[in-house]
């Protein structure tokens, strides 16, 4: 008798079919990938270089995608579906929505920053909760516990901000505001004589960044420090054009009861600020001074169109990362090293405030404008005028641009200070000094009436 031995046929189909169970890491880093990279889209294409409520909802309606994503592909896909990630998801994407459309102002901003970090802290729990119980793979503590704990830290960090903002004050070491064009300026003066000097900010500074230069200046004649609206221990909306700005300042000054003329005084951006003025008020105008100013024709310097998109884009994050505390860690704790003990802290309770980085971000966007319209100031005929440009530091084309500014004058006196930055001709005492000089040689013009 012949026995035949049957073999069990072996399916092909079922033997190279993978687990359901193994695709849930692939769909956790999916999830973590996609709501990471929709994110940067959204902040660094889509919405580049827009305002905080843009920012901050693109960044919300992303994270609760990926958790969206996270409860769709892992129910479809696989045997270990996370549900509980369709609760966070919706409540980030809609958040974000919401934050979008209705674009709240700084005070409602300031105000939520006491619930959302309660709300993330919330959501991260919600999460640690569900996924410990129903994601059992090692995508678990190595892809969603990292991104959960960096909610975390933004929940703490926006906790700390906000209790920091609340129990911190930052009182004005002089001065005090008026009333004009329907919101409220702050103006320091101090010192006597004629003419009176006008300092004019430069691009996130505040009146805290005149310390030496009004201390010295102070000896000779009056000097005026002011912060524009929206800005330092202003209030109102950060000023829309130049046509507002100038009219605040005159205004400013009138209240206050400073005759002119002036001179007036512009470090970086602030130099603009003070030839539109002298382009909008000539007769009010008796000299100026330009400390390493920017000049109308910024956009012709080589390298300044690329740096003005590439900061523009970033410096859009600011204001979002602000609220998480970031700022206070960082801009709070080293800006202005140079500067009085006072005046250093004042200046990095303003660096690290969310108000101030939204200001200087809102500031940032109208330069184009600006410059264009101080192109409009060909000559300032035989008026007293200073030119002081820092020698370190310097983009291509800068001291170019800086003897053209000189140029502007018959009456001008050019100076390059070695050794000095940008920001050290305000913040440095010995740099400041010779900034002070330059000024103070511009009133000493107009007193002597040398033309």
């Amino acid at each position: 008798m012949t026995t035949v031995t049957a073999e069990p046929t072996a399916c092909p189909h079922m033997a190279a079919a993978p687990s359901a169970k193994s695709h849930i890491g692939l769909v956790v880093l999916a999830a973590i990938a996609s709501g990471l990279s929709l994110g940067l889209v959204l902040v660094l294409a889509v919405f580049a270089g827009g305002r905080e409520h843009e920012i901050t909802g693109a960044a919300l309606f992303a994270l609760g995608s990926g958790f969206v994503l996270l409860a769709v592909g892992s129910t479809r896909f696989t045997d270990q579906p996370q549900r509980w990630a369709h609760a966070p998801g919706v409540a980030a994407a809609v958040a974000g929505l919401a934050i979008w459309l209705f674009s709240p102002s700084e005070h409602v901003l300031a105000l939520a920053g006491w619930v959302w970090p309660v709300l993330l802290l919330v959501l991260v729990g919600w999460s640690f909760r569900g996924a410990r119980r129903s994601l059992h793979t090692r995508a678990r503590p190595a892809l969603l516990h990292p991104a959960l704990v960096v909610l975390l830290l933004v929940a703490v960090g926006g906790a700390y901000e906000t209790i920091a903002r609340a129990t911190s004050s930052n009182p004005p070491l002089g001065g005090r505001t008026y009333l004009v064009n329907g919101h409220r300026l702050f103006l320091n003066c101090v010192g006597e004589g004629a003419p009176a000097v006008v300092l004019f900010n430069g691009q996130g500074e505040r009146t805290p960044s005149w310390a030496w230069i009004q201390r010295t200046v102070s000896s000779s004649t009056r000097v005026c420090a002011f912060d524009r609206a929206g800005e330092g221990w202003s209030g109102g909306a950060v000023a829309r054009d130049a046509r507002q700005l100038t009219s605040d300042v005159q205004g400013l000054l009138a209240a206050a009861h400073v005759p002119g003329p002036y001179v007036l005084a512009g470090h970086s951006v602030g130099g603009i600020h003070a030839l539109l003025y002298a382009k909008h008020h000539p007769e009010q105008v008796a000299g100026l001074a330009l400390l390493d100013s920017s000049t109308p024709y910024q956009f012709d310097l080589p390298d300044y169109p690329a740096f003005y998109s590439m900061w523009r884009r970033g410096s859009a994050l600011f204001p979002s990362l602000a609220r998480a505390g970031l700022a206070r860690a960082t801009f709070g704790r080293l800006a202005s090293p140079g500067l009085p003990p006072r005046a250093r802290r004042s200046a990095r309770a303003f660096a690290a405030s969310p108000r101030e980085i939204r200001a200087d971000q809102a500031d940032f966007a109208q330069l184009p404008r600006l410059f264009d319209e101080a192109k409009a100031v060909k000559s300032l005929g035989g008026s007293p005028l200073a030119v002081v440009t820092a020698a370190v530091g310097n983009q291509r084309g800068w001291r170019a641009a800086q003897d053209r500014l000189a140029k502007l004058s018959t009456n001008s006196v050019q100076r390059t200070v070695a050794g000095a930055t940008h920001a050290a001709l305000l913040e440095d005492e010995r740099f400041a000094a010779i900034t002070t000089r330059a000024i103070t040689q511009v009133v000493r013009h107009v007193r002597s009436g040398r033309r």
